[in-house]
């Protein structure tokens, strides 16, 4: 596991030494979309040392760019005044997308109110809690994607209707596609490597040109900027291509959505596993089972920090590798959580509730919240399920929300998520997924039209 090389004496003198004119600065939004600018090489080296003013609004706005009618941070009556931002020179990374020698940055708000809604200054907050405990996280991601022989342009023209995949048919782990397509997988592993977030793994999955990406384990913050680089970057190569990557959790209901799997091991500080006692069944620890028993316990009230989009409710059905209820089972992919056993290096569990259009550091702030929740209150899990989760039943308690809206309002009501989170995070969050919800409600769909414009 390689950590990062950058520190502010380094980035200066890199910048300085490689004369580089223009750096890109990032900052992950709500949704998890990376928003940012470009500024030149004095701005940046000036913001390096004092720190620089970020508009706010970039937590005042939904996906699209639409204002929020009301909000618990900022708005019309708050001015959309600057948030002080905060470069964290750690994040360097190189941009092999560019021609020009171009470096990009993530940017938090850890220092001003902006953190209580941040996504990165969250997730951060959530590690000091588990430090305080005397852990520390290691994570990695998993994400599906599909690639489509599209542009912006083509798919606003066919109203996102007919479009074409990379390659057709179902064939997972297909040796004659990535052999057919070789160069392009090179270029993604490359791409990864080169932007120092590395690729363990690309194979096909099951679907009409779906990939997945595993990226090697890291810090958890770090693991977190990985995810958000990543989902980014992959859409920005294949656009240069005349590709479209999509990370929706589902696009169509031809196909199984698309999976945003995390997997999480805890360190004692000694660097020494957590999660592994050799002498309990498994191999699972007391602090294993606990945080299992806390993501388990707390997965529906914290569903929305996961399943952040409408869309996200239409993978989480039965019989299409998605989980419906809170369930845990040892390597069992039928569960919403699988306990993976293994050593002192490999033991983890694999949080797999989550899909593609994950927020990184937001899901992984619920995942090792509820976990961090479950240690300190020793929660244990219920009985590990043996075979298919999907043909049991589960008490109302381990029932996931079907709805956004729903979800939403049992996150907003969860003393537990505002202990974790704080309130101004929880009301803020519940507010935004609501909206979002209500922007479906308003759209008239294919389904509908299909279903009641001749007949009704």
């Amino acid at each position: 596991m390689e950590e990062s090389k950058w520190n502010v004496n380094s980035v200066t003198e890199y910048i300085k030494e490689h004369q580089i004119e223009n750096i890109k600065l990032a900052v992950v939004d709500i949704d998890g979309v990376l928003r940012g600018k470009y500024v030149n090489a004095k701005k940046f080296l000036s913001a390096l040392d004092k720190g620089f003013g970020f508009c706010n609004v970039i937590f005042g706005w939904d996906s699209n760019d639409v204002l929020y009618d009301k909000d618990s941070f900022t708005g019309w009556a708050d001015g959309f005044t600057d948030a002080d931002a905060a470069i964290d020179a750690s994040s360097m990374r190189l941009l092999p997308t560019e021609d020009y020698k171009s470096v990009i940055f993530l940017v938090d708000f850890s220092k001003s109110d902006a953190a209580a809604v941040c996504p990165r200054s969250l997730l951060k907050k959530t590690l000091d809690r588990l430090g305080s405990l005397g852990f520390d996280a290691t994570a990695a991601f998993e994400f599906e994607f599909f690639l489509f022989n599209e542009t912006p342009k083509s798919i606003r023209d066919k109203n996102y209707n007919q479009l074409e995949p990379m390659t057709p048919g179902n064939f997972g782990y297909s040796i004659l596609r990535n052999s057919t397509h070789a160069n392009y997988y090179h270029e993604i592993m490359g791409l990864a490597r080169e932007m120092d977030m590395p690729l363990e793994g690309l194979h096909t999955e099951t679907g009409a040109g779906v990939l997945e990406g595993a990226l090697e384990y890291s810090g958890a913050l770090r693991a977190a900027d990985n995810g958000a680089l990543f989902k980014n970057f992959i859409k920005v190569w294949a656009q240069q291509r005349n590709l479209m990557a999509s990370f929706m959790a589902k696009w169509s209901a031809d196909y199984p959505g698309q999976s945003g799997h995390i997997h999480i091991s805890l360190q004692y500080k000694d660097g020494s596993s957590a999660f592994y006692d050799g002498d309990k069944k498994d191999g699972m620890s007391n602090i294993m089972r606990w945080f299992i028993g806390g993501q388990q316990k707390l997965m529906p009230e914290l569903l929305a920090m996961v399943a952040s989009t409408c869309n996200s409710y239409t993978r989480l059905i039965p019989g299409f590798w998605a989980p419906t209820d809170a369930s845990w089972g040892v390597d069992n992919r039928t569960c919403a959580l699988r306990a993976i056993p293994g050593s002192q290096k490999s033991q983890r569990v694999e949080y797999r509730v989550s899909a593609a259009d994950i927020n990184p550091h937001l899901a992984l702030a619920a995942a090792i919240g509820s976990g961090i929740w479950g240690i300190e209150n020793k929660i244990e899990p219920t009985k590990d399920v043996v075979g298919n989760a999907y043909d049991m039943d589960f008490p109302e308690e381990l029932q996931l929300p079907r709805t956004l809206t729903q979800a939403a309002e049992k996150f907003k009501k969860s003393d537990i998520a505002r202990d974790l989170f704080g309130d101004k995070f929880v009301d803020h969050y519940a507010y935004t997924r609501i909206w979002e919800d209500q922007q479906q409600l308003a759209a008239i769909t294919d389904w509908q039209l299909k279903r009641y414009f001749e007949i009704i």
